[in-house]
């Protein structure tokens, strides 16, 4: 499947569609989200650790670089926001998390493309208003696009395509 584009009308959609994308997840799943401060990365996030049964509310890990939520799968949230060289991304070691049994979420993750793992789904999330999200997510590799498949079948029942 190629990339899917879709709008969403609510924090609390970006949120039901994150959690869609986590109760799909598996062991070892990366999703870089690439966006501007405001446009709904840690909502999606938030999203995404409810549907792995993450009972905690994810915070936005900007100050800590990583947080760390337990559900059914263990989910990463790494933040780059205040990264601003490649070398700090490579300093800080996070092979254990990238290529784990977790699942990692990648915020601010166009600061570091080039040394994350190159099979991900990319979500980009664009301002459109207060309210409203472009999002686009793009697979890069197999994984990633029967993700995808699954996600847009889920899509077209609630009527989101």
């Amino acid at each position: 499947m190629t990339t899917l584009k879709l709008n969403s009308h609510s924090p609390e959609q970006t949120q039901h569609l994150g959690s869609r994308l986590g109760e799909l997840a598996k062991a070892g799943d990366v999703f870089l989200l690439i966006g501007n401060l405001g446009n709904g990365k840690t909502c999606l996030t938030q999203g995404i650790a409810w549907g792995l049964g993450v009972k905690e509310y994810a915070f936005s890990p900007s100050f800590v670089i990583v947080r760390e939520y337990h559900g059914r799968l263990t989910l990463y949230h790494i933040d780059f926001y205040r990264l601003d060289r490649i070398e700090e991304i490579v300093d800080l070691g996070l092979d254990e998390y990238l290529y784990g049994n977790g699942v990692c979420v990648v915020e601010w993750a166009e600061k570091g493309m080039a040394v994350l793992p190159q099979e991900n789904l990319t979500i980009e999330l664009i301002y459109i208003s207060d309210t409203e999200r472009s999002i686009t997510l793009e697979p890069k590799g197999k994984r990633y696009s029967q993700l995808l498949k699954s996600l847009n079948l889920d899509l077209k029942k609630w009527n989101w395509l």
